[in-house]
């Protein structure tokens, strides 16, 4: 008995020393520089990236700098739909936008929810299609075939054509809304094999960049 107890209270330290580091990483991605929240995923370690935990931390970063009214971006990207929500909070709190040192691939949706959005000199917007691996398509269709009804793979891959379809409409209509060039914001979603870094005067023409 005396064992078993030891036992479960070294996997709740386990639990919590995990759970800390979890905190750690997130609170070292925001950090608030007067009227700049600055939030960075390239200095957290090898797996910095932009994650659903992240919506949450930059809510609660707002909430403590009342008098934040830039958000400084410097990220490679990451989840895609965790930046979609942080996009959303960037245009509710009505912050501008501002990139200092790399915005590439879905930090580019959080970049576009700025009221102004600008770019310091040297650094660089990175922009390709959306694409999903092949062995996380396998997993997503194992996780929920059941539930969806999915009898072959073929359904599964129906469901595919379907979605993607609505997905990349959603993501050009965003662009637009946010006061991009029309054409500009199909280019940005059109396949190509590496990332696409446009030149400044391309971007502030297509309104990707504006004061």
């Amino acid at each position: 008995m005396r064992m078993l107890i030891l036992s479960m209270l070294f996997a709740l330290l386990g639990a919590g020393d995990a759970a800390a580091e979890a905190d750690a990483s997130l609170a070292s991605k925001f950090r608030a520089e007067g009227a700049v929240l600055v939030y960075d995923t390239e200095h957290v370690g090898e797996d910095g990236e932009i994650t659903p935990d992240d919506i949450d931390g930059l809510q609660a970063a707002l909430r403590k700098n009342p008098g934040v009214a830039t958000l400084r971006l410097n990220s490679a990207g990451g989840s895609i739909w965790a930046a979609e929500d942080m996009s959303r909070i960037v245009t509710d709190f009505d912050l501008d936008t501002e990139v200092d040192g790399e915005c590439s691939s879905s930090c580019v949706t959080i970049f576009l929810g700025g009221k102004a959005r600008s770019m310091t000199r040297g650094s660089r917007l990175g922009l390709h299609s959306r694409w999903w691996a092949a062995e996380d398509v396998q997993n997503y269709y194992e996780r929920n075939k059941v539930e969806e009804h999915w009898d072959t793979p073929f359904e599964f891959g129906a469901w595919i054509y379907e979605d993607t379809q609505a997905e990349v409409y959603e993501a050009i209509s965003f662009v637009v809304s946010r006061g991009v060039d029309p054409a500009f914001a199909i280019e940005m979603h059109a396949p190509r094999d590496a990332m696409w870094y446009p030149g400044r005067a391309e971007l502030e023409k297509a309104g990707v960049l504006r004061p």
